[in-house]
């Protein structure tokens, strides 16, 4: 159990039966009565977004999840493949359900699994990842005014806009929030 006053940005409460991630918080003391902790929560299985006005003083619910460090594998038809970085532990995540993180995992890559009651309900992508391009037109020079952009593929299938200068074979980096290009990545 954890109070109102208590909760932060980044907790997981049980409402519902079901985990939900704090994703905004902010306190409300309204001079006559008791201070209040409005919080905005996504549901870590299904992304349902709930809004909860809770007194600082009362108890909610706290899930207990797991979080741990894995390396991606690969994937199948039906699940992606995890391999805990310490013990080696292999976890099967099916794509069902997180097929939007398709796009982002890296072989060899490692990623933040969120785990509750031994099964894994999220995989928490970096904000920023560096990608290779794999597939990209080559324009002149000149082609157009300053500022111009251009579609690119990267090694995973991404699709992302670039500045003409991005050449087939070199690294960006890509906001996974935005699926925006940052810069290009000097190796």
């Amino acid at each position: 159990m954890i109070r109102g006053g208590d909760i932060v940005k980044g907790s997981c409460l049980l409402q519902k039966g079901q985990p939900y991630l704090v994703v905004d918080r902010e306190f409300h003391n309204p001079g006559k009565g008791t201070a209040v902790a409005r919080i905005k929560m996504k549901s870590i299985k299904d992304g349902a977004v709930l809004s909860l006005t809770i007194p600082t003083q009362q108890e909610v619910e706290d899930a207990t999840v797991d979080v741990h460090t894995c390396q991606y594998q690969y994937a199948d038809a039906d699940s992606y493949h995890f391999m805990n970085n310490e013990s080696y532990e292999q976890y099967e995540v099916p794509i069902a359900g997180m097929d939007d993180k398709k796009l982002y995992l890296k072989d060899g890559d490692s990623y933040e699994l969120t785990i509750w009651e031994e099964k894994v309900i999220d995989i928490k992508i970096p904000y920023k990842v560096t990608f290779t391009v794999a597939e990209s037109e080559n324009y002149v020079k000149g082609d157009t005014v300053s500022g111009a952009t251009k579609p690119i593929t990267t090694e995973t299938g991404l699709t992302v806009r670039v500045p003409l200068f991005i050449k087939q074979g070199e690294k960006i980096l890509v906001n996974t929030e935005t699926n925006e290009y940052v810069e290009r990545v000097n190796s």
